[in-house]
């Protein structure tokens, strides 16, 4: 048995549900309550919320042949499942990537292995495995596996906020993330939440530097879950969000170093809080083209992710738009850059 988020589940006919936005990626989850405790997790080991959420999805168990059939014969041509039939025509949905969630208990990443083989040899999709590999004789073997993307999470920005929300150190899991890049260039890849308690400057500093370093990263809004430690906390406010991703947008496609950015601090903190992004280090209007279609407020990380309600609910502003924005959406994402 293995787990797919619900948004998967429709695409593979699996489940039937509404939703106006499909994931472009197969989201699969291996293992269950996690032997690490982070405050934010639905799968930490201490955690009190359903066993089948991960951040706000939903994760419901299928069988490991009909969830392996149905992204075979999917993958290859575009086209939906009707629940329980046969393939429908194409709506336009068509499978980029697998990207498998791994919980971090000890057989979970042994089944992930054994899944990726299967895969493999079933079709063609690029997969990546979000786990935690303990050295770099651990990625490589998932590499020599037929793995695109290996993802270390770093979650935290810093040190400092890593020790207030999670288990281990943040500095091993930066060693060997780095180590991995160095290694396995174009390889490596991480998630950073935004909204665990750094400020703009940090996360984004952190941003340059993995970039720096050829590290894809997954960028997310912490979204607070019932039943976790931090069920009570508050989401990043939207325009703090955007900013970062403006940013992140800007230095992934190298039209902005942080360098260049100028960030409160001192006399300048008057009226914002320490850190905060205040000058992209260029006029409004030449950021304003640059920023014009909404791409920077897209869902980031590995090509063909698009992660649909992972930190949203839906009716509201999306922090990750799972699709191109519409030009109010755009215009709108703009002007929170300078609230």
């Amino acid at each position: 048995m293995i787990r797919c988020s619900i948004g998967t589940a429709k695409v593979l006919g699996l489940k039937s549900i509404k939703v106006d936005a499909l994931p472009t990626t197969a989201y699969l989850m291996a293992g269950e309550k996690c032997r690490f405790n982070c405050a934010f997790c639905a799968q930490a080991r201490e955690s009190s919320a359903r066993a089948d959420l991960l951040s706000r999805v939903s994760w419901p168990l299928f069988s490991r042949e009909q969830v392996a059939k149905r992204i075979e014969d999917l993958a290859g041509g575009g086209k939906e499942f009707p629940v329980g039939g046969e393939p429908a025509e194409s709506d336009g949905t068509e499978l980029q990537r697998i990207c498998f969630q791994v919980v971090q208990d000890q057989e979970a990443l042994k089944s992930v292995k054994t899944w990726v083989q299967e895969l493999n040899q079933r079709t063609r999709l690029p997969i990546c495995v979000s786990a935690g590999p303990q050295n770099l004789e651990e990625i490589a073997e998932l590499l020599a596996l037929g793995v695109d993307h290996v993802s270390i999470a770093l979650d935290a920005a810093t040190p400092a906020v890593f020790a207030q929300v999670k288990d281990g150190s943040w500095q091993q899991r930066y060693r060997l993330l780095m180590s991995g890049a160095a290694r396995f260039p174009g390889h490596l890849a991480t998630h950073l939440i935004v909204g665990l308690g750094e400020t703009e400057e940090e996360m984004i500093r952190l941003l340059q530097e993995l970039h720096d370093h050829g590290i894809t990263v997954a960028l997310f809004a912490f979204t607070p879950v019932r039943g976790t430690r931090l069920e009570q906390a508050l989401p990043p406010p939207m325009p703090h969000y955007r900013r970062v991703q403006a940013a992140h947008f800007l230095i992934r496609n190298s039209l902005a170093r942080v360098e260049q950015f100028s960030f409160a601090r001192g006399k300048q903190r008057e009226g914002h809080p320490e850190g905060k992004l205040i000058d992209f280090g260029m006029p409004r209007e030449e950021l304003r083209p640059l920023l014009a279609d909404g791409e920077a407020f897209r869902t980031s990380g590995c090509s063909g992710c698009n992660r649909p309600y992972y930190n949203e609910t839906p009716g509201e502003e999306l922090y990750n738009y799972p699709r191109p924005l519409t030009p109010a959406e755009s215009e709108t994402a703009w002007q929170r850059l300078f609230e």
